[in-house]
This record gives C-alpha cells, sequence and structure tokens, in this order.
C-alpha cells in the first residue's frame, strides 16, 4: 500500500469526520454484538423454567427477545447510518479533492510533457483510476473499520462465552490469512494490467472520435473498429482473469467459515455435554460465527479494492510526481516594455532528438513587426514556442527587457502576450466565450464585436440567427477554416497584448481578407510587437524585419527591400508565389 500513502493527507484533512464515522463504526457494533447475547440469556432462562409455566414464559421471551431484537436493530441501523454519511461522503469529497489537485497539476505540466503522453490515458487517470481511489476511501475504509472493529467485539464476547471454544472457531484463521496474502499480490497484477487495458481503449475512443472526418473521409469504418475490437478483447481477458481470481478467492473464505461453524457445533457438543457450555452459548456462538461471516467473506473483495486503488494511486502518482521542467522561477511584477533578444539560441527536442534551432540570433524591439520565413521543418514554430518560454533553450540566450526570461515572473509575461496557434483551437462554446477566453478581465460585448471586426469576420457572425451566442461544435467543427482562424485572431487581440505571435494563421483566408486584417494590425492602438510566421510573402511584405530560416538557422535576414537586393531564398520565393498568382489569376 506504499502509493496510497500519499492519501493520508486527505485523511488528516477530514480528520473529524473520519473519527465520527470510526465512532458510529464501534457504536453500531456494539449493538450487533450484544444481540446473540440476549438470545443467550433468553434460552438459558427458557431451559431453567418449569414444565407448568413453560408455555408463558415461552411466550414473554419471544416478545421481550423480538422487542429487544427492534430496538437493537433499530439502534444499528441508525448509527449504521451515520457511519455511511461519514465516511462513504468523506470519500466523495477526498474523490473531489483529488480531481481537482490532478486537473490543476496537469495545468503546471510543460509542453513536452503533453508530447510524450495520450489524451486518453490522461483523461482515465482523472476518471477511471480516481473512481477506483474513491472505491478504497470509502467502502475500502469502511468495511475494513467495520470488520476490525466487529472481529474485536465478537471476540471478546466469545470468549466470554468460552475461551477453549473461542480457539477451535479461529483454527482455521492462519489459512485465511495466508491465501488473502498470497492471492493479493495476483489482485494487485492483475488489477495494474486491467488499468493499463482501459487506458489504452480510452486513447483509442478519443482519437477515433476526433478523427471522425478522417476516417469517414478514408473509409476505415473497418480497420479502427478491428482495432477497438482487439483493444476490448485484450481488456476483457484481462478483466476475466482478475475475476476469475476473486470468483476462486470468495468460495474459499466461505468454506473456511462454514469449517469454522461446523468445529464450532462439534466442539460446542462436547463442551456441553460435560457442563462447560449452556445451550444459549452454543446458539449465541454460532450467532457471532456468522456475525463475522459477512466480513471475512469481504477481505477478498476489499483485498480487491485495494489492490485495486494501488494500481490507480501508482499510475496518478506517476503524473503527480512528474515536475515541470518550465517552473515559474520568480513573483516579482513584469512589465514587457523593451527589447526580446535570442543570442546564439540552439534547441533540441529530447523526445525525438531532432534538432530543431541551431545559433539562432535577433532582436525584437517594441511595437515591431518580425516576419519568419521558411519551409516547413525549418523551425519557425520551435521559435515561437521558445519565445512563450514552452521550452527553454539547451544553449544560447533569452533576454526581455535585459532580463533572461528564465528569471522573470513567467505568468505576468505570458499574461502580456498572445498566441495564434497554427492549429486553431476553439471550445465547444458560444462565440462570445471562445473570444472572451483571451480576456485577462471581463469584457463588454461591444469590446468582443469590436475585436471581431478588426479580425473582419464579424460580417459572417451577423448572419448566424444567435450571433454571439452561436454555439460552436467540438474544435469549431460547423466553422469553415478560415472563419476559426480569425476568431481565433479576435481571441487573441481582445487581450490587447503587447507581444502579438501569429503562426501561420492566415493560411486559410483569401489574399484580399489577408490584407484587411494586416491593415487592422498595423494600425493597432497599443501598438504591440508582432511575430508573423508563414509561407505567403503576401503576409510578411509590410514586416520592418524578415528573417528566413531553413534547418533551424537563419540564411537571410533584413528588410524586404534589402532582402529582394540579396536575390536569395526570399527573392526566389517572391517571384515563385507572384507566378502562381497571376497563373491562378488567369
Amino acid at each position: 500500500m506504499k502509493s496510497l500513502r500519499s492519501l493520508n493527507k486527505y485523511f488528516i484533512s477530514y480528520k473529524w469526520r473520519f473519527l465520527l464515522g470510526i465512532l458510529f463504526t464501534v457504536i453500531s457494533n456494539y449493538f450487533a454484538v450484544k444481540m446473540p447475547k440476549f438470545v443467550q440469556v433468553s434460552i438459558d432462562g427458557l431451559q431453567k423454567t418449569g414444565v407448568s409455566t413453560q408455555l408463558e414464559d415461552a411466550l414473554w421471551l419471544s416478545f421481550k427477545i423480538g422487542g429487544l431484537y427492534l430496538l437493537l436493530s433499530a439502534t444499528k441501523g441508525f448509527f449504521l447510518f451515520l457511519m455511511r454519511q461519514t465516511i462513504i461522503v468523506m470519500s466523495r469529497w477526498i474523490e473531489f479533492d483529488l480531481k481537482q489537485a490532478i486537473y490543476t497539476h496537469y495545468q503546471t505540466l510543460d509542453a513536452d510533457f503533453y508530447k510524450r503522453n495520450r489524451i486518453g490515458d490522461l483523461m482515465n487517470r482523472i476518471s477511471e483510476d480516481v473512481g477506483q481511489v474513491r472505491m478504497y476511501l470509502g467502502p475500502g475504509v469502511m468495511y475494513s473499520i467495520n470488520l476490525t472493529v466487529l472481529t474485536v467485539l465478537s471476540l471478546y464476547q466469545m470468549a466470554q462465552i468460552s475461551t477453549t471454544l473461542t480457539l477451535f472457531a479461529l483454527i482455521p484463521l492462519p489459512l485465511m490469512s495466508f491465501i488473502i496474502y498470497k492471492v493479493s499480490n495476483k489482485i494487485n497484477l492483475a488489477s495494474k494490467h486491467v488499468q493499463e487495458e482501459q487506458s489504452k481503449i480510452s486513447t483509442l475512443a478519443q482519437e477515433t472520435f476526433s478523427g471522425i472526418r478522417l476516417i469517414k473521409a478514408y473509409n476505415q469504418f473497418g480497420p479502427m473498429s478491428d482495432r477497438m475490437e482487439n483493444a476490448a478483447n485484450t481488456y476483457k481477458q484481462k478483466s476475466m482473469r482478475l475475476m476469475l481470481i476473486n470468483a476462486l478467492f470468495m468460495p474459499s473464505i466461505m468454506l473456511l467459515i462454514g469449517l469454522s461453524t461446523l468445529i464450532v457445533i462439534y466442539v460446542g457438543g462436547m463442551l456441553t455435554a460435560t457442563h462447560q457450555i449452556s445451550l444459549g452459548g452454543i446458539v449465541a456462538f454460532i450467532f457471532y460465527v456468522n456475525n463475522l461471516t459477512w466480513p471475512f467473506v469481504s477481505i477478498g473483495w476489499v483485498t480487491s479494492i485495494i489492490q485495486r486503488a494501488e494500481a490507480s494511486q501508482q499510475r496518478i502518482n506517476e503524473f503527480l510526481d512528474t515536475k515541470p521542467t518550465i517552473a515559474n522561477p520568480s513573483n516579482e511584477s513584469f512589465v514587457l516594455t523593451g527589447d526580446i533578444v535570442l543570442n546564439a539560441v540552439s534547441f533540441t527536442y529530447a523526445n525525438t532528438g531532432i534538432r530543431a534551432l541551431h545559433n539562432l540570433s535577433f532582436t525584437i524591439k517594441p511595437g515591431q513587426h518580425l516576419g519568419i520565413l521558411g519551409k516547413t521543418g525549418s523551425g519557425k514554430s520551435s521559435v515561437l514556442q521558445l519565445l512563450g518560454r514552452q521550452f527553454d533553450p539547451n544553449s544560447g540566450t533569452i533576454h526581455v527587457n535585459g532580463q533572461a526570461l528564465d528569471g522573470i515572473n513567467l505568468q505576468d509575461y505570458r499574461s502580456q502576450m498572445a498566441v495564434v496557434p497554427q492549429e486553431v483551437f476553439l471550445f465547444s462554446d458560444t462565440i462570445r466565450n471562445n473570444v472572451a477566453f483571451g480576456a485577462l478581465d471581463a469584457v463588454s460585448d461591444e469590446a468582443i464585436i469590436d475585436v471581431l471586426k478588426k479580425a473582419h469576420v464579424w460580417h459572417n457572425i451577423e448572419e448566424f440567427p444567435e450571433k454571439l451566442d452561436t454555439p460552436l461544435g467540438e474544435l469549431g467543427v460547423n466553422l469553415s477554416g478560415g472563419q476559426k482562424q480569425r476568431i481565433s485572431i479576435a481571441r487573441a487581440l481582445i487581450r490587447n497584448p503587447k507581444l502579438l505571435v501569429l503562426d501561420d494563421c492566415l493560411s486559410a483566408v483569401d489574399t484580399e481578407t489577408e490584407e484587411i486584417i494586416l491593415n487592422e494590425l498595423r494600425v493597432l492602438a497599443q501598438k504591440p510587437s508582432i511575430v508573423f510566421v508563414s509561407h505567403r510573402i503576401s503576409t510578411l511584405r509590410n514586416c520592418e524585419q524578415i528573417i528566413v530560416m531553413n534547418e533551424g538557422e537563419i540564411i537571410e535576414m533584413g528588410s524586404p527591400e534589402e532582402l529582394m537586393k540579396q536575390k536569395g531564398v526570399y527573392y526566389e520565393t517572391y517571384h515563385q508565389q507572384l507566378n502562381e498568382d497571376q497563373s491562378t489569376d488567369a
């Protein structure tokens, strides 16, 4: 249970509810063990009565036993209710806290973590795995406490009746403990395998639903169904193995409990013959052994719960123990006002070993428009990720306002920049909320409409029946590519950033719309520094400075006019795209 120790802090947080649960368990079981004692007293009393008064005493004892049983049962039931209300409800609160902790931690982890892990696995750990842990926190803990308390109280009452018979009744227990110990290890291993397969199924389902349009376009229903069927069959086989272990476990425990009952009857009969125990004592003993039947049978179930929770918590801890490589180093307030300087920066992706950037040096001045041009894989997007400190360079330095980027308040820095990524992401929410997501504070509809106009998409939204309240499908599936890009630009502009990063985010709009948006960006009131990444010369032609990249290195740098005079890659790309545009017009 090493992995489950990390949950102890939650028990401490809810210690009063937990302690009350234990108290209610003790009280409930106290009344439970009193019931067989009354049976013993009643039967022994009935034996002592004379024949003439036997019928009258029997009727009185019947009412007496029945009344006491009803009273004790009602009292036991009441405290059983309180026990569940404290311990089970506590487990729900801890489940909530644990999910919050995982979700919060997920958001602190860097981009490299998400490159190494699949979304389906992340989702499974915060849902299925936490669900398994809650079963331990609630029923697992509750029945374990109940087993301990009921066993102690029952054994005490049994010893009061006959120490000898108690020892005989406990003969099967060492064998039972050995079986539980051996089988629990198998359950733990099987549970871990089941959870791993569950993660694979979740990942496959998530990928299928996200890529459903691609699957339909390529008519890949058959292969995808086969993949899911194979994954489901593997999950079924491993689940069946776990169920088989549990199925064999429970009858074994029941057999040992039944053996204990037979020993009580046999030995008790012999002790009765020698007047060492009364008939009522034997009946009470059988009641006690039967009372212990469910707690001991539940050992197998609780063991399974604990082992599943152990496997799940181990998987959860793997992520919770992961430390972000990019952390906020300072809480000092930071305001972006000066230059952003990259000096001899190099970067290699750790997970692939691919060299993305090599010996990169350039400066972004306040209010300057910088363009980055290059083929796919030239390192353009890697530059933007370094600017946002999604990664730190392997060598070289990045300074902002003359301070090292890895030494300033990262939250303040990022709050003053806005990024429009190449792969547009829109939430399954209204257009209003998607745009307002970029704002640092509450914004009015007028402000949202204003940035939508700047992004040249408001005239499209006005035609929607619900306008700003138009709900978007998952990932904005009910919008065109150009509309999604322009809404994403509006989301960045609502932030009033000091540094605006546009990663090839005009690729899905026509040149006329592109020109309108670029003109709007040139006259923004806050005059932010803007970094354009694009394959199209038309997007970059008005930048004060343009960087041309190839294989992670800067091969040309200067103003558009200077680059045209050099007659290098920029010059060739310009004329190539110009000829393509003329061919298209023709």
